[in-house]
């Protein structure tokens, strides 16, 4: 909520003034969505809200400056949550009404879909199951998909179009060694033979804003990241609260202070001093851009478009600024002539799009799949395969009864949420790693008890199958038909 509560205060006021002309596009993914809907968080992030607040107000002398401006800022999140009633996702779907933003979905685990690709069904299921959620939650088909990591794959396009989804984003190498090599580069989308188009990243354009050492994020005066309250505490005031020992609170009083010295030395956060900043980073970004674009146009005899995609997170969450720097950009980006867009309107207006066959690529560490593919890791992908294929053959055959298609559904969500990036991602990282490898291990065990229970043909207590689904019951239109060949039906036998 550091994050979404911001953005979206910024959008609608940045729409309802008069010289401004906001325009995003954002990637809504169905977890994402899950949760923002979940109606248990949404009960419990009031309170959670306030509980922060009342810590706020018992801090150091020396903290209280630092710590009535981040309650301020509380406040208004809380005032926005009971505004809306907790419904952001209302919000989000007005924005897309007025024309703000263009809502993209993901995969629908965000599985890294490359590494699922020998069972073609798996990567299907994940975008159908998507297609499916952004539909139940926004009443209209998405057209464009964020996919996991940028990752692409030779053949993915023709999946994408079975769904309904005729664009994406790539890492800008993606685009620049796509066949033919194109002749604007990645300041203009590129379109496969099957119908996606592709656009590159820019990353002259997210350097300044992504890079906490290079970039925005790392300056003196903005809010420290890794310092926090739940770090500060002593343990007897944290369990007063509830909280068992120290842990991050989202609460952070101090600034970054300088790059080199430890989180003990760093001074209190001061909020005019970082809002002024904010305004020069904003004018400094535009500027670097309105170069950028005149020598571009001087290059490619035609406008071009730069694209800077992020981690919805680095605003709000990384980056607390970040928010505010957004507005900035919408504020100032008319006295530079600089024009945002969204990417759905770009193909709007793009009569002709050169045909280029994009480059197996991500947006990962190397530019490829190694952090998803290594010592740490690899052993995930016969995991994966062999269960895939399971559930493919299963679907292939059919079931007998609506109880069966339940069971084989509810193995369908235990195997999309085994295949989450997160879980690779974090064996690499070497962070959580036994929480990855205990999700991992549940959600298969999980799904070879529901299939084993079919193809054993011995019947599954329904007591504990009405278990697994009301604990795992994300995709409640999940269906079994997407692990079959995706021109075919699952038919229930008679």
């Amino acid at each position: 909520m550091e994050c979404y509560l911001p953005l979206l205060r910024v959008l609608e006021d940045s729409s309802r003034a008069n010289n401004q002309n906001p325009k995003l596009t954002i990637s809504l993914s169905p977890t994402l969505l899950s949760l923002l809907n979940d109606q248990e968080l949404k009960n419990r992030f009031p309170k959670w809200l306030k509980t922060r607040l009342n810590i706020l107000k018992k801090v150091n002398k020396d903290q209280v400056d630092s710590a009535n401006s981040l309650a301020e800022n509380l406040s208004i999140q809380l005032s926005d949550w009971y505004a809306c009633e907790g419904n952001l996702i209302k919000r989000f779907s007005n924005l897309l009404e007025a024309d703000v933003i263009d809502i993209l979905t993901c995969a629908a685990t965000h599985g890294y879909l490359p590494l699922l690709r020998e069972n073609t069904e798996c990567v299907f299921a994940q975008l159908s199951t998507a297609v499916k959620e952004h539909i139940r939650f926004f009443g209209v088909n998405p057209q464009g998909i964020w996919l996991p990591e940028c990752a692409y794959f030779e053949g993915l396009d023709k999946l994408m179009v079975a769904n309904g989804l005729r664009y994406s984003i790539l890492d800008g190498h993606g685009v620049l060694h796509a066949k033919p090599r194109p002749k604007y580069g990645i300041y203009a989308p590129i379109c496969t033979k099957n119908g996606v188009a592709f656009f590159g990243r820019d990353s002259d354009s997210t350097l300044p804003v992504w890079s906490s050492k290079q970039g925005y994020p790392g300056d003196a005066k903005y809010r420290e990241f890794h310092r926090d309250l739940g770090w500060d505490l002593p343990v007897e005031e944290l369990r007063e609260i509830g909280i068992e020992e120290p842990r991050p609170l989202g609460l952070k009083l101090n600034k970054v202070t300088a790059q080199n010295i430890p989180l003990k030395d760093k001074g209190f956060y001061q909020a005019e001093k970082a809002n002024i900043q904010v305004k020069e980073h904003a004018k400094e970004y535009l500027l670097g851009r309105k170069l950028q674009f005149n020598n571009l146009y001087k290059a490619i005899n035609q406008e071009p478009l730069l694209v800077a995609p992020f981690d919805a997170e680095l605003f709000g969450h990384w980056w607390f600024e970040g928010p505010k720097f957004l507005s900035e950009l919408f504020k100032q980006s008319v006295e530079q002539n600089i024009e945002f867009t969204k990417l759905n309107d770009v193909l709007k207006e793009s009569p002709r799009i050169q045909l280029c066959e994009p480059c197996p690529s991500s947006w990962g560490q190397g530019g490829f799949h190694k952090y998803w593919l290594n010592e740490s890791n690899s052993w995930l992908i016969p995991e994966w395969s062999n269960a895939g294929k399971s559930m493919v053959e299963r679907c292939k055959n059919g079931v007998r009864n609506k109880l069966e298609l339940r069971v084989l559904q509810q193995a369908g969500r235990e195997l999309l949420l085994s295949q989450s990036s997160d879980w690779s991602f974090i064996l690499k990282a070497g962070t959580t790693t036994e929480l990855a490898k205990e999700r991992i291990h549940r959600h298969l065990k999980r799904f070879w008890l529901l299939i084993n229970s079919l193809d054993n043909e011995q019947e599954l207590p329904q007591s504990k199958l009405i278990e697994l689904e009301k604990e795992d019951c994300i995709f409640p239109l999940i269906h079994a038909n997407d692990w079959k060949k995706y021109q075919n039906d699952l038919r229930i036998k008679q």
